[in-house]
């Protein structure tokens, strides 16, 4: 999925909160920051040479990655500097936009999924725009920008607002959905 994404948009610094201990980010892209307040994830990360070797191991991995990890919530403020990424990642984490937009530049993207129901808190947040969705199909991703307007659409007829989104801390269900979705950050 990550190639794909890395084909789509310019981004060289991701931040990744959430991870756990999935580095598949640095696979393709030049320097990322993985945060996690789980223990198991400070102790695969505290290895770094396996974590380098892990990454070395992928073709298409940068010759020299830059990565750190914070064994940090991500729900309190992280020791990063605002608009510092190109790409925050939102998958299976909760509701990271909005923790952590400020330390994704304007013109970034955030990468979510529907789980947990950050897609749909970020589908009404008005400093986001969705630019492309994410595809999968048979273990292959793509990017496709066709058709936007049919993503995100409930497929109950309901109002969708951020007290009801975090209520229900759970994804929306839509009646295209996509396996993740690209949202460009304009303010």
């Amino acid at each position: 999925m990550f190639t794909a994404v890395s084909n789509a948009i310019e981004a060289e610094r991701v931040l990744y909160p959430g991870s756990f201990v999935d580095i598949s980010p640095s696979f393709v892209f030049d320097s990322a920051v993985y945060v996690d307040s789980d223990k198991r994830a400070k102790k695969f990360f505290a290895d770094e040479e396996g974590v380098l070797q892990i990454i070395a191991e992928h073709e298409e991995a940068p010759d020299e990655p830059d990565l750190t990890f914070l064994h940090a919530d991500y729900t309190s403020k992280l020791d990063l500097p605002d608009q510092d990424v190109d790409l925050l990642i939102s998958l299976f984490a909760g509701f990271v936009s909005d923790h952590c937009t400020e330390h994704l530049r304007i013109g970034g993207t955030l990468l979510v999924n529907g789980s947990h129901g950050d897609a749909g808190l970020v589908s009404i947040d008005p400093r986001y725009d969705l630019e492309a969705v994410v595809i999968a199909r048979a273990g292959e991703y793509r990017v496709s920008t066709a058709n936007l307007d049919t993503y995100l659409v409930p497929k109950k007829s309901q109002e969708v607002t951020r007290e009801r989104i975090l209520a229900s801390g759970r994804g929306i269900a839509y009646r295209v959905p996509a396996f993740a979705y690209l949202f460009t950050r304009t303010d």
